[in-house]
């Protein structure tokens, strides 16, 4: 199959030729050309975008086959995620590219505000020697308020600490032991406002983010203090820092983010002689863009290619690292559950995934990757890790997790239990040395297969002679078989044969099968 990747802004060279050396890649270059995206929309498997293009429930509307969005950068507000997530479209980011690129671009707008060296630059042009108007402040000895200690804030941080600065830092996800580590002192939000001389921020857009400096809160801080923003512009009211910094209620401001991009011309900020603005350079180094570039491009390509999706911000709950550690698992246990889906009979109601194993990462995303098997059985699409919970739960079917120990002589297993309106199926899977999955038993019967190619799974009477008719009947239909395991209940009366096969039977074969004498059912899995 051919994925085709469109990429709607510009993105470094560098990561886009990871694409297109691809053979199984399409590469649409349709930055700056509006017609050419929307004409390539409904071919696209893939979108790649920065910040200018809006990635709206309209445009996904028109890219039916689209199943992952990259955006080169940190942040992905222009990106309707939670209509990408109903579809089942993976949001991929490039988080931790452009940390050191927008860390310093953070110090580098608080040493020219203080030090005041965009107006010292501009006398010096106009001819002028102007030492006096210019005293600035030092930042040593003084304290730095990080409102954000992911990676850009930590790095910040870090930085600010080799200037000889205190940090203290607000972070309602911060552990005391990771603050510890970084040298820092947690402290309300409030509380850092109060006592900084620099507040810089590093927030995430959220609603409860949204805002988050406004009128009140400029009051609390210090009217020595300035404020530094380089992570997203609706984090301040921007009428409100200028007449605070116009009445001096703070010493000035320096933001490289605005609420609305480009900024108007018109803007306040840009007549405030007391704020610092620049267009949203901090990832604007050449090393930043090579890397966001390799990062995102990497991701998508490996997302369509291998099905990794370990970066994708709308799977919540779930860290990168465990989606790449786990992948083996992940792919056993959904197809564990597309077989007891298609084992099943009647319409689903429940689904009860349970993990045995030591990994305290792996009970959710195992929930997850087997509900998407099941699904996909079921014929519901598109289905991913992204949107099987959701999908679930719009048809009715209540999902449970266990965890517990791993079946007896195994280190790791996933079981799937699913009930319908006529009976309850169980298939449970193994994995051998972390990486080859097994399927080992289907409800009371203990069978030993690979969960892959063309399966059929018969139920029989445990009486000499089913074998040799069946072997017979598929042979005569020219249908290889490529394995046989047959298993029987405990009480000796019923038996169930798992049947691996080179070609699907067709349906005369199969309703042939079920008239053999000795047999009682037959279904037909395409574990593919």
């Amino acid at each position: 199959m051919r994925f085709v990747v469109v990429v709607a802004d510009d993105v470094d060279p560098a990561g886009l030729q990871l694409l297109e050396d691809e053979a199984q890649l399409e590469v649409v270059q349709a930055a700056g050309d509006v017609e050419l995206l929307n004409k390539s929309m409904p071919r696209a498997h893939a979108l790649l975008v920065r910040s200018s293009t809006q990635v709206t429930g309209q445009l996904l509307a028109s890219a039916p086959n689209l199943r992952v969005i990259g955006r080169a950068g940190m942040g992905v507000d222009n990106i309707n995620v939670d209509v990408a997530t109903q579809r089942g479209i993976a949001v991929l980011n490039a988080p931790g590219a452009n940390t050191v690129s927008a860390g310093e671009h953070a110090i580098a707008l608080l040493l020219s505000l203080l030090r005041h060296i965009p107006d010292a630059a501009a006398s010096m042009r106009e001819g002028k020697w102007d030492r006096g108007s210019f005293q600035g402040t030092e930042i040593r000895g003084k304290t730095l308020g990080v409102a954000g200690l992911g990676r850009v804030g930590s790095h910040v941080a870090a930085m600010a600490r080799s200037f000889g600065m205190t940090v203290l830092a607000h972070d309602p996800f911060l552990s005391d032991a990771r603050a510890k580590e970084l040298h820092v002192q947690l402290v309300s939000f409030d509380h850092l406002l109060d006592q900084s001389d620099v507040v810089s921020l590093h927030l995430p857009l959220t609603p409860d983010t949204e805002g988050i400096i406004n009128r009140e809160r400029l009051t609390r801080m210090k009217k020595e203090a300035v404020l530094i923003n380089t992570a997203r512009g609706e984090l301040v009211e921007e009428d409100a820092l200028v007449e605070a910094v116009n009445a001096g209620e703070i010493a000035g401001a320096a933001l490289d983010v605005f609420s609305e991009e480009p900024l108007a011309e018109d803007s306040p900020l840009r007549r405030c002689k007391g704020i610092l603005i620049t267009p949203h350079l901090g990832a604007s180094t050449s090393e930043a863009q090579t890397r966001v570039s390799n990062e995102i491009c990497k991701s998508v390509r490996d997302a369509l290619l291998v099905g990794d999706v370990r970066g994708a911000v709308n799977i919540p709950g779930v860290s990168g690292e465990a989606l790449g550690r786990l992948r083996p698992l992940l792919e056993l246990s959904k197809r564990v559950g597309c077989l007891a889906a298609a084992l099943a009979r009647g319409q689903v109601r429940s689904v009860e995934v349970h993990y045995g194993g030591r990994d305290d990462e792996a009970p959710k995303p195992t929930m997850l990757a087997s509900v998407e098997g099941v699904l996909c059985a079921m014929g519901v699409g598109p289905v991913s890790l992204i949107n099987a919970m959701l999908l679930s739960s719009d048809r009715g079917i209540t999902v449970e997790r266990r965890v517990g120990p791993a079946a007896k002589g195994f280190e790791t297993t996933v079981g799937v239990t699913v009930a319908t309106s006529e009976r309850s199926t169980k298939v449970v899977g193994a994995l051998f040395g972390d990486q080859v999955g097994r399927i080992i038993a289907i409800d009371e019967f203990a069978v030993d297969f690979m969960p892959e190619g063309n399966v059929l799974i018969l139920r029989n009477d445990d009486v000499p002679g089913v074998i040799g008719r069946v072997g017979t009947m598929l042979g005569k239909a020219g249908i290889n078989i490529g394995s046989y395991h047959q298993s029987r209940s405990a009480n000796g009366s019923d038996a169930l044969a798992a049947i691996v096969v080179d070609m699907a039977p067709s349906e005369p074969i199969k309703s042939k099968l079920e008239t053999l004498p000795g047999v009682k059912e037959v279904r037909f899995i395409d574990l593919n």
